[in-house]
């Protein structure tokens, strides 16, 4: 998949930012749980892969729709995955974590496999709970 890639016209186009994250991965609601403490301009909302407009994404993309390897973040109608979502969620999050960004220079087939590696042990280092994840009344607004 090459990243950027528009997506075809889907309900979410109101968002400037989604990041679509592993609902029942503990790491990844870590790092929703990270984002949204350090997002106090709401820049960022928030759905599940398991969610029915992901999954359209994740077919139209032929990413996988039950073994989920990466999580999405759509920013302007723009489909990012791996290692160039977390750098680029990062890089609105004011410092330090801006000067992440940074990174987006170094090309992909170097970033990625680091992203790989913690992908494939997040489960192992971290968890999976047996439900997807049940926002916060505060956090309900900031997903969709």
């Amino acid at each position: 998949m090459k990243q950027g890639q528009r997506i075809a016209q889907h309900k979410w186009d109101r968002y400037p930012r989604i990041i679509v994250f592993d609902g029942v991965c503990n790491f990844c609601n870590a790092f929703v749980n990270f984002v949204i403490d350090r997002d106090p301009q709401h820049r960022f909302h928030f759905d599940m892969l398991q969610s029915p407009p992901a999954q359209d994404i994740l077919q139209q993309f032929q990413l996988s729709t039950d073994d989920y390897e990466t999580f999405l973040l759509i920013e302007e109608g723009r489909l990012f995955t791996k290692s160039t979502a977390a750098l680029k969620i990062l890089r609105h999050l004011g410092m330090p974590w801006s000067l992440f960004g940074m990174c987006l220079m170094i090309p992909r087939q170097i970033r990625d496999p680091f992203y790989d590696f913690v992908a494939q042990h997040r489960y192992q280092w971290m968890g999976k709970s047996d439900s997807c994840r049940v926002p916060t009344e505060e956090d309900k607004k900031r997903f969709v």
